[in-house]
Formats: structure tokens, sequence, C-alpha cells
């Protein structure tokens, strides 16, 4: 006889098929895995209600289904009586049938959970399932690596999930600390990772010569001494140069639509100030940049600055970017790779400046440089603009002249 099988109430409104464990003309056996499904939070095995023979499979990797979709018809049969049968393991990995012998007992566990058990040289004959009929479930893998002190390494990826085995190990070689991510570093991060994953990134390196730079923003910073929110630093040079490089470039000012079919070139300059606060990573954004001065802008950076550090920012003091810059000036190191904000197209990292050699002709004098690292979207720029781009910056800083026209 023949009967439909259908996706029962899975608790979302759709999930996309990433595995069919079956295919036409196959024995199947009642509660087997028949397909795996994925929604936006966790992977789900959809088992057979009946014994019987695969006659035809409705749905391809990579369908949309919902409940009560209809998957595949299966010509059933009685369910075989094993008692006086061998007992059988069900696989799907590299093997032509899903079904193995083995001399202890029934084995009920999913595709994902065996490929975890073969990564980690585990026999899954040792592990007594919890889950329904007795099914091996991701828990009991992690208290078997617990109670046994079975040795593995604490993370797995495979078929596009991650597996973190809790608890074990860490604690066998001294004492450890358990802290909790909070809320600003899990949503950057899961945001940077998400960033890192779906642009091409290219990052391009420069070093700026900042010598004058520096001679005058000290001789300003002296006039206004008791005024800290006016102060020059070489972060508001880099903004103001910034700002007229996105104008000269627009294609740094720019998005690329969710289909990927279109740029969106912006007529506005806001540009956002990564702040590092006890919290986390901050950044909020200055608007308007190339109608501000440098006296202007040093004011925006302190304020919004001590605004971040103080937990005070709005939702719309985050909103609105053009461009981002990251400074690690203050704490050190050479170059670094900024991730882009996926609502822009590149984001500009600042170095430690050092002293370092130049030599004249005739003898060697010491020269103030300031890295830089230009991350930029491939989608968007090409190689040749990126450089143009940061050798632009380089000659706006080289000499500050440039910035007043």
């Amino acid at each position: 006889m023949d009967k439909k099988i259908k996706i029962p109430d899975i608790g979302i409104d759709q999930a996309e098929v990433i595995d069919i464990l079956v295919k036409k003309n196959d024995s199947v056996k009642k509660e087997q895995t028949l397909i795996i499904i994925e929604g936006d939070k966790a992977s789900m095995e959809i088992p057979s209600p009946f014994s019987g023979t695969v006659k035809d499979i409705i749905v391809n990797i990579s369908d949309i289904i919902k409940t009560n979709s209809v998957i595949m018809t299966i010509d059933v049969m009685e369910d075989v009586n094993i008692k006086n049968k061998k007992n059988i393991v069900f696989d799907d990995i590299n093997q032509d049938h899903n079904i193995y012998e083995n001399k202890k007992h029934l084995i009920y566990a999913s595709p994902l959970i065996r490929r975890l058990g073969r990564s980690l040289d585990i026999d899954l004959n040792k592990i007594v399932g919890t889950g329904r009929n007795k099914r091996i479930i991701k828990k009991d893998i992690d208290n078997y690596i617990i109670n046994t002190n079975h040795n593995t390494d604490e993370k797995l990826l495979f078929n596009n999930h991650d597996y973190r085995l809790k608890n074990i190990s860490y604690n066998r070689f001294g004492e450890i600390e358990e802290v909790k991510i909070n809320k600003i570093k899990k949503a950057s991060g899961d945001l940077l990772f998400k960033n890192w994953s779906t642009i091409p990134h290219v990052t391009q390196f420069d070093e700026v010569d900042i010598t004058e730079l520096e001679e005058f923003r000290l001789k300003y910073n002296q006039s206004v001494q008791n005024k800290k929110d006016k102060k020059l630093t070489a972060l508001s040079f880099v903004i103001k140069a910034v700002s007229k490089g996105l104008e000269k470039f627009p294609y740094f000012n720019s998005s690329i639509s969710e289909d990927n079919e279109k740029i969106i070139l912006k007529k506005y300059i806001n540009i956002g100030i990564a702040i590092d606060t006890s919290r986390g990573l901050m950044v909020p954004v200055i608007n308007n940049i190339n109608k501000k001065n440098l006296s202007d802008i040093a004011y925006e950076v302190f304020s919004i600055s001590h605004k971040a550090r103080e937990g005070k920012l709005s939702i719309a003091d985050l909103q609105g970017g053009c461009f981002t810059i990251s400074s690690l000036g203050g704490i050190g190191g050479t170059y670094f790779s900024p991730i882009i904000n996926s609502s822009e197209s590149s984001i500009l990292g600042i170095s430690k400046s050092y002293y370092k050699p130049y030599w004249t002709g005739k003898q060697f004098i010491p020269k103030l440089v300031l890295p830089l690292s230009l991350s930029y979207n491939h989608r968007i720029i090409d190689g040749a603009e990126g450089a143009r781009f940061i050798s632009y910056i380089n000659s706006l800083l080289c000499d500050i002249r440039y910035l007043l026209i």
C-alpha cells in the first residue's frame, strides 16, 4: 500500500532540506531517518513512520518545506519482527545500504551523530541513548566523553554545523574560570563572523609620513592646552582625509544591495569610529564629516567617545555610517585586517605610529610614520582603485595643506 510521508509539525514556519538519506527503491525501516531539514536555529531529522520501499521522492536538496509538505511516497509493508534476527544499526555514510549488522543491540543515531562519533573515534555501541526509542543524541556523546575522559578536540566542524563539546578536558590541566559573553560582545561577534564569511575582503597596507602633521598638531594643542575637547589627535586628521577620499572615490562611499545586483552610492558622508569600551566594541557615527573642520571633528570624537564609554549611546548614534575607522594607535601593533561592516564597502585600520630612518640621498633622518590598513569589498572595489584611494589618503596626511583645498 502506497502512503505519502508528510512533514510533521516542526514548530517553525518553514525549513530547508539539507540532506536526503534514501533513494528510490530503497528499503527503509520504521523510525529510519529519511531527510534532514534545517531551520533558523537547528537541524531536524524526519523519520519514516512506516517500514517499506521508497516509491517516489518529492523533494530535492535546498527545497523549502513546511508542515504537511509531502516529501516522498512509501510502499508500506508490515513491521518486521526482529527478535530472532540479527540486530541492526542504521547508517547512511559511504554505504550502499542503510543497515549494518551488530551483535550487541539496536542502535538509533542520526547521520550527524554518527559522523560525530566517527570523527571522535567513539564506538556508539558503548553509548546508551537517552532520546526517543533510545536514540543517541548529542548530550549522550558529551556525557560519554566527560565520564570516560575520552581524548578529543573541543570543537569539530562538519556538515555546516559547529559542535562545541562542553566541559571537557580543560580542567585536567589546571584551574579554569568560565566567563559569560556579554550581550554586546555576543551581538558584535555574530555580526563580525557573518561579515567576514560573506564579504570578499581585500586588505591594502600603507604607511604615511606624518612628521609635519605631528609637529603642527603638537603646536596647535599647546594653544588650547586647557581645553581637552578642542585638542587635535592624529585620528582627527585621518577622519578629515577619509571624508575627502570618499568624495573623490564614490565607490568607497557605497553599499551593495541585498540581491547583489546594485551598488548604492551615498551622497552624504557619515563615518563610524570604532571605540573600545568596558562592555565591548562600539561604533558610533559622526554625521556630515565633509561639512566639519578639524576642530569640529576633534570635539565630536571627544564627545562621542565619552558617551560610548559611559554607556549612553542611543540607537541613532550607531546608525547611518558610510565608512568605518578602527584605530589601535593608542594600544600598539603595526598592521591588521579590519572586518568590513556589511552595510558599507570599506574600513580603515590605524596602528601605532613609530619612527623609522629615511634616506635623503646624503644622510638618514628620522620620520614619524603611521601604518594604515584598508579593507574593502572586492565585489564593489577592485585592487587598482583600492591602491589609488589609500595613496590619496597618504598624500593628504603627508601635507595637511591639501586638506584645505
